[in-house]
């Protein structure tokens, strides 16, 4: 257990916080002592803490108060490392985070990793809310030690950089930086940049002495930490989307009587509405704030958009190889090139 973690279950055991159920041995009551925790590792003000926020007030709504959830964000209990294997241990009942830390833990979620696969916001979300695609994903999350409860997102992530970009071209030799996914820099490195893996707080002092020339983010992380003040563009790649998932530990899940369930599960399908459209309305309220600053939003054409299509796809090829073909095949289903 990390350091932040013992600091903080040393001050309420576990069979107090969990005092409705049981992860370990802990025996049942009929009351809830102690809110569940539920943690994140994103700020206050982005749409991950909603969803979180949300979830935790319908959850007491639905259950008349009986049940409680105080949501911990900002990394307050762990980065997103510590969360994920927290959770499985049974530490912490509930995390919401990206998808792409968990790539590492459960190697079948590298299909969200598939690039410029979707057009749009609303046809990924047709195809994460589709039954069949749905139960492979979520069966993806039991083998792991969890529960998935819902999905919501950021949208898309885009390019900020200092070079419009109009063509393939346009991207060779460009310094991006990325995330530490082998995926994601396959991905960069067939466009013909040159990805670069960096701790997102170095970023915006990388961009302003041109260490790095340009870096990749959901609307929301770019206008919030204001990395667009050091760009002349945002480029509307749109080339992975930015997914948010909210996940319980499976025992605990499982332990919880019929009626509770159904409790989670109705309080998480609102929340991810909730979510979702907050997500679309920020969208455009970011846009708007970047625009207004200078900066000009650059949409890729279709055109362009395939050729990005065609120069991944080795990257297609490496995850089609490492992942389950069921979770590949339901979410690729007609959308291939």
């Amino acid at each position: 257990m990390n350091k932040r973690l013992f600091n903080f279950f040393s001050k309420v055991t576990m069979c107090a916080i969990v005092s409705l159920t049981t992860l370990s041995g802990c025996q049942k009551s009929e009351s809830q002592t102690f809110a569940w925790p539920l943690a994140t590792a994103s700020p206050e003000n982005t749409v991950t803490q909603i969803y979180a926020e949300e979830f935790a007030k319908e959850v007491e709504q639905l259950s008349d108060g009986r049940m409680k959830i105080e949501v911990f964000p900002n990394s307050t209990l762990g980065g997103d490392r510590d969360l994920l294997e927290s959770c499985a241990d049974g530490d912490i009942p509930f995390v919401v985070q990206n998808t792409a830390p968990q790539v590492a833990f459960m190697q079948d979620l590298a299909v969200f990793d598939l690039p410029c696969l979707f057009e749009s916001i609303d046809e990924l979300r047709m195809r994460i809310d589709d039954p069949n695609f749905s139960s492979i994903v979520s069966d993806t999350y039991t083998n792991g030690g969890y529960h998935l409860l819902g999905i919501a997102d950021q949208g898309f992530r885009v390019m900020s950089t200092n070079k419009k970009v109009s063509t393939l071209n346009d991207f060779k030799g460009q310094k991006i930086r990325t995330m530490e996914n082998p995926y994601h820099l396959a991905f960069w490195k067939g466009l013909g940049a040159a990805p670069t893996p960096m701790s997102f707080s170095e970023v915006y002092i990388g961009l302003q002495q041109n260490s790095i020339d340009a870096q990749e983010n959901p609307y929301e992380v770019i206008v919030s930490n204001r990395l667009y003040e050091q760009q002349d563009y945002v480029v509307e790649t749109n080339h992975l989307p930015h997914l948010i998932t909210l996940i319980v530990n499976d025992d605990f899940y499982q332990n919880l009587s019929l009626e509770d369930r159904k409790i989670m599960d109705e309080a998480a399908k609102k929340a991810t509405l909730v979510a979702r459209q907050k997500s679309d309305e920020r969208i455009s309220e970011k846009i708007a704030e970047i625009e207004k600053s200078g900066t000009e939003i650059v949409k890729v054409s279709p055109e362009l958009n395939a050729e990005i299509q065609e120069a991944s796809s080795g990257v297609y090829s490496s995850i089609q190889n490492a992942i389950d073909p069921k979770i590949y095949q339901a979410y690729t289903q007609g959308n291939l090139k």
